[in-house]
């Protein structure tokens, strides 16, 4: 077992973060998906879930948004 010192914590864990409240709804819903569905299923499955769930708790979302991401200068 090992002590993590106080800076190297877990930024969340800190008492105010951006958008805490929302962060933490969006972390309990996925929870109750996982909890109801279990393990085992595909990915499109927790994806649907999760959407509904978000539907039901009135979260604002927009489903698998596209970035463009440039991580090479080619």
């Amino acid at each position: 077992m090992f002590k993590v010192e106080e800076s190297k914590m877990f930024y969340a864990r800190k008492e105010n973060f951006p958008l805490k409240d929302e962060t933490y709804k969006i972390i309990g819903l996925a929870m109750e998906v996982h909890k109801t569905l279990g393990k085992g299923f595909l990915e499109i499955v927790y994806k649907d879930a999760l959407e509904l769930e978000f539907q039901w708790a009135n979260v604002l979302y927009t489903r698998e948004k596209s970035f463009k991401i440039i991580i090479k200068s080619v």
